[in-house]
Formats: C-alpha cells, structure tokens, sequence
C-alpha cells in the first residue's frame, strides 16, 4: 500500500519552460488551482521535485478525499460526480470506495467518466503570509506540506 499525494497547482502557465509544462501535463494540473491526487511512487515524487517551486502538496486522508470527492469530482461535460452515479457504475459507494482507494484495489480511472484532475476555489483566508514564491518550510505557500495540506485542501473546495 503507497501514500496517497495530494497535488495543488499554485501558480499559472506564464514563463514556464517545455520540461516543466511537460511534468504538469502528466500529472494533469492543467491550470492554478488544480489538484490531482497521486501514488508515492519514486517516479511521481521525481515529477514532485522538478516543478515543487510552483506546487504545493502533501499526504491526503480518507476524509478530505470523500470531501474531495463528493464536492469537486467531475465528469464529462461538467457534470457533478453523485452518489448514485458512482453506485452504478462501481456498485461501491463513497465510503466503500474510499477505503478500496485508500487500500489501493481501486482507482480513480476506475470511474468511467470522471475527471482524474479536480477544480478548486482559491483557498478562504488566502494563502500564508509570504506569499506563493516562498517555500512552505520558511513560512511560504509551495513546497511539501505533510498533512497540514489537508486544511488547505479543505479551504480550497
């Protein structure tokens, strides 16, 4: 069983080198505030490395990823991901989906038709004090989080 990464994107698409709007192509954080949530395989947390100036994340709980889940999950042609709809095509619901993802048996591509990236708002109260080109670890808004990004994940949907 892997830890499974929340990823946040902070910052836009303005000055980026190709290797860097690359990394954010396969990690599907299309946009600033877009998050995805990922395994802690060595390959992804090589990704994490290259582009943590511009990314915030951490290890997500079970909770704020139903919260995730239930609040921002989209499918195709913006429809909001419901209960009923994950019941039909999974036979699971949240919860029990939740835990198989937590346990690694199931993913989100199990899904058919959701979104494997998810939209939030700017986070209520902003962002911390320094401002987002400080690293979290002095004060500022990227770099890794632990588990205090679940508060901001939280804020942000």
């Amino acid at each position: 069983m892997t830890e499974k990464i929340v990823v946040v994107r902070l910052r836009g698409k303005t000055g980026l080198n190709k290797k860097i709007k690359d990394t954010f192509s396969m990690m599907r954080l299309y946009k600033k505030n877009n998050c995805a949530v990922i395994n802690g395989f060595p390959s992804y947390l090589g990704m994490l490395e290259s582009v943590k100036e511009y990314i915030t994340w951490g290890e997500i709980d079970e909770e704020t990823f139903k919260l995730l889940l239930i609040n921002r999950g989209r499918l195709a042609g913006n429809k909001k991901l419901s209960e009923e709809y994950l019941k039909e095509k999974t036979s699971l619901d949240i919860e029990q989906f939740t835990k198989e993802f937590f346990e690694s048996r199931k993913k989100l591509k199990d899904i058919p038709g959701l979104k494997l990236f998810f939209r939030l708002k700017p986070p209520t109260q902003g962002f911390e004090r320094k401002g987002i080109k400080v690293p979290y670890s002095l004060g500022g808004t990227w770099g890794y989080r632990k588990e205090k990004i679940n508060d901001l994940i939280r804020r942000m949907i």
